[in-house]
């Protein structure tokens, strides 16, 4: 029993510790450009990391709207969590698990700042309340700027003004709707997805979010 309760007491201090620090970092971060663990991952193993952190007000809106349309079209509308969706795919999953994920941008910037890429139940589980916590402490323009500033976009390369300047060499703020497309249908598979050399089921998806993003624009009161 005195060995069960030090270890008790032993997990108990590693987890405060770990929420402490967790706690410090989204309060620095509400002000400061924040690294994701890709990027981190990438430096200890002595590769290059090409990102240039934009405010939200030197990107273009069409393409604020392109990422919201494609990745969370709901983002306005929810507190980090589309419980509607995760439902929905809970409900539908088999004995393999889901066969889709339920991730909003805010749940996708939680991940990519604090957990590990691999799916798993556990970190989905992490993934729900850091999400809750991220929206509530944030706000959705905090939360958008950061994602938009840490998404991959190829290997290496991270954020929309890098990867705006890789692929039609012109900054984020000067995107056109078109290239905007391009770059939102890119992200759910940025290492085989090249913006600026789409194939024939890109430029489909591209269209389609193209005059979705002009539909769902009135909604995104939220990021402006």
């Amino acid at each position: 029993m005195r060995a069960l309760r030090k270890a008790i007491r032993y997990f108990l201090f590693i987890g405060l510790g770990l929420l402490t620090v967790l706690a410090a970092l989204i309060l620095l971060w509400r002000a400061v450009p924040p690294v994701s663990t890709l990027m981190v991952a990438r430096w200890v193993t002595f590769r290059g990391v090409e990102r240039t952190y934009v405010p939200l007000g030197r990107i273009s809106p069409v393409l604020t709207a392109a990422v919201v349309t494609s990745e969370d079209a709901q983002f306005c509308r929810h507190h980090g969590v589309d419980w509607g969706a995760l439902n929905e795919v809970i409900s539908d999953a088999d004995e393999d698990g889901p066969a889709r994920g339920a991730s909003t941008i805010t749940m996708q910037t939680a991940k990519n700042l604090f957990l590990w890429p691999q799916r798993s139940t556990i970190r989905k589980g992490l993934e729900i309340p850091l999400a809750l916590v991220l929206d509530r402490a944030w706000g959705k323009r905090r939360v958008l700027e950061v994602y938009l500033n840490i998404a991959e976009w190829g290997r290496g390369l991270f954020g929309v003004e890098a990867a705006a300047r890789r692929y039609f060499h012109k900054s984020a703020a000067d995107l056109t709707q078109h290239q905007a497309s391009l770059l939102a249908t890119a992200l759910p598979n940025p290492i085989l997805r090249n913006p600026s050399r789409p194939n024939r089921r890109q430029l489909v998806l591209a269209t389609i979010n193209a005059r979705r993003a002009a539909a769902n624009e009135p909604y995104l009161a939220c990021v402006r």
